[in-house]
């Protein structure tokens, strides 16, 4: 793991993937639901006082009357300034409008967290690497259903698509 490129915090998002109260509460590894969210919020305090942008990302069921109960963020994350993105699919790009919301406001580093690394995280991670943006990985700020998940998208899959790091050097990189 290297120290993050985030040299201008203007240019740059931290994108959290599905911090809803009843993805936090399943039993994932290899930390738990609590601890990825404790320190996804410490990121984006950092990141919210260098003036970076911070999206929340949260799915919701296609074709249902009601969604089930722990739908919404976790209570006290968006913030004001914050983007709230609302996605049907695996990842956040598809249909969103995600993309031109970035551009319009120059973003060109994505920094991700979430849960599950292997599935809402990479999916999204993917679209953005096809779109051209910069990625970083903050692994500490992540979890899946299974360790060899969580692993496997970590050690094998996020290097090949940006850096690797954790949240502590992505916030001393923040100042």
């Amino acid at each position: 793991m290297t120290a993050a490129p985030v040299s201008d915090p203007r240019r740059a998002a931290l994108v959290l993937v599905d911090l809803m109260e009843r993805v936090v509460a399943l039993p994932l590894e290899p930390r738990k639901g609590t601890e990825v969210l404790a320190t996804a919020e410490e990121l984006a305090t950092a990141f919210r006082r260098a003036g970076a942008l911070v999206v929340l990302v949260r799915a919701e069921r296609p074709a249902v009357a009601e969604q089930p109960p722990g739908s919404g963020l976790v209570p006290g994350l968006l913030r004001d300034g914050d983007l709230e993105v609302v996605k049907r699919t695996v990842g956040a790009f598809q249909g969103t409008g995600l993309d031109e919301r970035l551009r319009e406001r120059g973003i060109t580093t994505l920094v991700f967290g979430g849960i599950a690394t292997n599935l809402g995280v990479e999916s999204t991670a993917r679209a953005a690497a096809d779109l051209g943006y910069d990625l970083v990985f903050a692994e500490d700020a992540m979890a899946a259903l299974t360790g060899a998940e969580h692993e496997a998208s970590v050690r094998l899959d996020f290097p090949r698509l940006g850096t690797v790091t954790t949240a502590s050097r992505l916030r001393a990189a923040l100042g």
